[in-house]
């Protein structure tokens, strides 16, 4: 394949994609359509079938898989320009791509690096009920995403559903984020920066938007994090011990246990994280038999469970549990 050559677009279907380019990927180590719709991320969307339209890294790309690879397309922005925008403390250039920058990429939010199909047996080997459900579910992987966007998108999940936090994801990117083009009349933005959520107004923005009480949760958390760590210390936290990544996430207003380990495992880079909702705490009781007191899933059960699959699964825990 060759190198893409971003093109700057027009509104509407004429909008010109970059040439395609592709990865070997065989199913069995990434299935697009089980990881990009199974609420890990919320920006993506099947353009058409078996396509995946999306924005990573203050890009628009579209994903497709054919056999053993994994092609995909980089659209132009509108404006294109060249100079730095500051992302998640992880500077991102706005210029142009060259191939191996845009391969790369890939290779690191769908980390690629990590042989799934190995640890599938490993965790089969290990758990019965892991194998028995597996072979319905291949190529599930965990995403490596963004820290800003991956919190600020995951305070939004409490007590919500993935359409509803989908679209509210988009109604604040629209609000709030660099416009990069438009495909068929469709709007795509960059993910807001963290001075953007600090903003004095953005509360009152966030709540004319829908967010009802969670809109504190995000202007109190960016303004913090603003005044605190900055966005480079976020992203810093992907060195930093688990247990201290999850301590400084809970300090945030609007961010619990389940919250901080989603954070943890979907872009702080600790595999071990295992985020633990009724559902999970349900099936650890029902299916594993694991025996924890109580009616409720109190910080101790939420602990003693975390530490229960970690101990079966081992130390890519988290990424079983998104199987």
């Amino acid at each position: 394949s060759r190198s893409p050559t971003p093109m700057k677009l027009r509104d509407g279907p004429s909008a010109c994609p970059s040439l395609w380019r592709c990865l070997p990927c065989p199913p069995a180590e990434l299935r697009l359509d089980l990881v990009l719709s199974s609420g890990q991320s919320f920006r993506w969307w099947e353009s058409s079938p078996g396509a995946w339209t999306g924005v990573l890294r203050g890009r628009v790309w579209t994903l497709r898989q054919d056999g053993e690879r994994l092609w995909y397309t980089v659209y132009g922005e509108e404006d294109e320009h060249e100079e730095e925008e500051e992302r998640d403390g992880c500077p991102a250039k706005a210029a142009k791509l060259d191939a191996a920058e845009t391969d790369q990429i890939l290779r690191d939010y769908f980390q690629l690096d990590v042989g799934l199909s190995a640890l599938y047996r490993a965790w089969g080997a290990a758990d019965p009920l892991f194998r028995k459900v597996a072979n319905d579910f291949p190529g599930v992987r965990v995403l490596r995403q963004d820290p800003i966007e991956c919190l600020f998108s995951f305070i939004c999940t409490s007590n919500n559903h993935i359409s509803r936090i989908t679209a509210m994801i988009e109604r604040l990117c629209q609000a709030f984020g660099r416009r990069l083009c438009c495909l068929d009349s469709r709007p795509f933005h960059a993910f807001p920066s963290l001075s953007a959520l600090a903003g004095a107004d953005a509360e009152a923005r966030l709540r004319a938007l829908g967010f009802g009480y969670r809109a504190k949760f995000v202007s109190r958390s960016a303004q913090a994090i603003a005044e605190g760590l900055g966005a480079e210390g976020l992203c810093q936290l992907r060195t930093a011990p688990y247990a201290e990544a999850r301590r400084v996430l809970c300090a945030l207003p609007g961010v619990g246990a389940k919250v901080a380990d989603c954070v943890c495992l979907l872009s702080l880079d600790k595999a071990e994280a295992v985020p633990v909702d009724t559902h999970v705490w349900h099936i650890a009781r029902q299916r594993y038999g694991v025996a924890l007191g109580g009616k409720s899933l109190t910080p101790r059960a939420y602990q003693e469970i975390g530490d229960f699959f970690r101990g079966l699964w081992g130390p890519r825990a988290g990424w079983a549990q998104a199987v």
